[in-house]
């Protein structure tokens, strides 16, 4: 067998990093079945936070959506996030709902019938959703299609629809039905401005209105580390600000793919009182590590539920895409890894669900610990908005100078060079130190 560099199998370093020697269960799982209670205990502490000083509880669920869950072969929890019992306001608990899915035929079917296998796909996992009381339900991003904007292949264009079309109409009358709220990311195609193309999300209340919608903020410049193909090719940056939904269950926001990764994208979101931050992803490969950090930080800092969304499966395209690595050209991107979850502004989190499973994640959820938290901690109060606001105002000009103060000595004759460790200073030939 050919083996690395380190001298393990090459195979077996594969199964590794890909997950398959250990399976796709989520981590809680895998660690309640390896590990001895008192440390699953402490793990899952550090791993996953306290609620209000207590583990995170398990949360019931509606036998009939557990039915759904065994014959469509999906996976389904639900956990509670608490809060401290409070003198002058009555618990605000909503139920919240996160479904991740793979698409359910190969990229080369005809594009109508690949649309109607997700449909068909998603409709059991929204129905377990709405049967088991969820008033806010988030789907994963552009879920109507295949994530093809790493191909540059014009033709998925097609699959782009105005906000009131095809897949909206099928999720309003289901937000109808349940008297839920779904937040629905798709591909928007603007008919009224030159058919642009916007990565979309499009809020739909419980009454199967539209409420409004928001567009992905930030410049697509990401490139896949494996193509380096730009999403840049399909949609250009959003214009809608930072909006936030007020609607019958509490207020909400979508940070919308990579804009996970800019901090004032939360910060802003916040400033506008979001109580839930939805951010609806196509994630795989080298941020995995990222993906529970800046959702649970998001959370801590902006003192509101975040509820983070990933895609699953592996899209084969029948096209090979080039890399710009230099690498053979390939004709898929890799597993998304799924690990949807919750984070709370308590540092406490949901176990995720699986990296490979479609599922539906359920959390019960008491908006008043946004309150609390923010009380505890103050950040809002704390924060000097207006340095931040003045330095970024001087950022934005060109000519900037950044506010660094350089030691007037650290280049001269006085600098002192560690030398292997010993704190000896150097006098070499050229002149001395640095």
């Amino acid at each position: 067998m050919e083996t690395t560099a380190g001298g393990q199998v090459k195979e077996e370093a594969t199964a590794v990093r890909d997950g398959s020697i250990f399976g796709h269960e989520p981590r809680d799982r895998l660690l309640r079945a390896h590990c001895y209670a008192q440390v699953f205990q402490e793990i899952s502490r550090l791993l996953m936070g306290l609620n209000c000083g207590r583990a995170l509880e398990a949360a019931p669920l509606a036998d009939s959506a557990k039915a759904l869950s065994s014959a469509r072969d999906f996976d389904i929890r639900a956990f509670r996030f608490t809060a401290e019992k409070e003198l002058l306001r009555e618990p605000r608990v909503v139920r919240v709902g996160l479904i991740q899915n793979s698409i359910d035929l190969p990229t080369t079917a005809p594009f109508l019938d690949q649309k109607s296998a997700i449909h068909d796909k998603v409709k059991p996992m929204i129905d377990a959703a709405g049967a088991s009381g969820v008033n806010i339900l988030c789907l994963q991003v552009t879920w109507m299609m295949p994530f093809a904007f790493c191909t540059r292949e014009k033709r998925w264009c097609e699959l782009a629809e105005p906000v009131d079309r095809e897949s909206t109409r099928f999720l309003q009358d289901l937000a109808e039905k349940y008297n839920m709220v779904i937040v629905n990311p798709i591909l928007e195609r603007d008919v009224n401005h030159g058919e642009t193309i916007w990565n979309t999300a499009v809020i739909i209340g419980n009454h199967g209105n539209i409420i409004g919608k928001h567009r992905k903020l930030d410049d697509c410049i990401w490139h896949n580390h494996v193509t380096r193909a730009g999403e840049s090719t399909y949609y250009i940056e959003g214009n809608t600000g930072h909006p936030v939904f007020e609607t019958a269950y509490g207020k909400i926001a979508v940070n919308i793919g990579y804009g996970r990764h800019h901090p004032l994208n939360w910060l802003a979101f916040g400033v506008n009182r979001a109580e839930i931050v939805f951010n609806p992803c196509a994630a795989g490969g080298l941020t995995e590590p990222m993906w529970p950090i800046e959702a649970r930080n998001a959370a801590i800092a902006n003192g509101y539920f975040v509820g983070s969304i990933n895609r699953v499966g592996r899209e084969t395209f029948p096209d090979p895409s080039a890399s710009g690595k230099g690498n053979p050209r390939r004709m898929d991107f890799g597993y998304f890894y799924g690990s949807s979850h919750f984070s709370s502004p308590d540092a406490s989190c949901s176990p995720p669900l699986s990296q490979r499973r479609d599922g539906l994640l359920v959390s019960d959820m008491d908006l008043n610990l946004c309150r609390q938290l923010r009380d505890k901690w103050g950040f809002r109060m704390t924060a000097r908005y207006e340095l931040y606001a003045d330095m970024l105002t001087q950022y934005l000009k060109p000519d900037f100078e950044p506010q660094v103060i350089s030691d007037p000595l650290r280049n001269g004759f006085c600098q002192r060079n560690l030398v292997s460790g010993t704190g000896k200073s150097s006098d070499k030939e050229g002149g001395r130190g640095f």
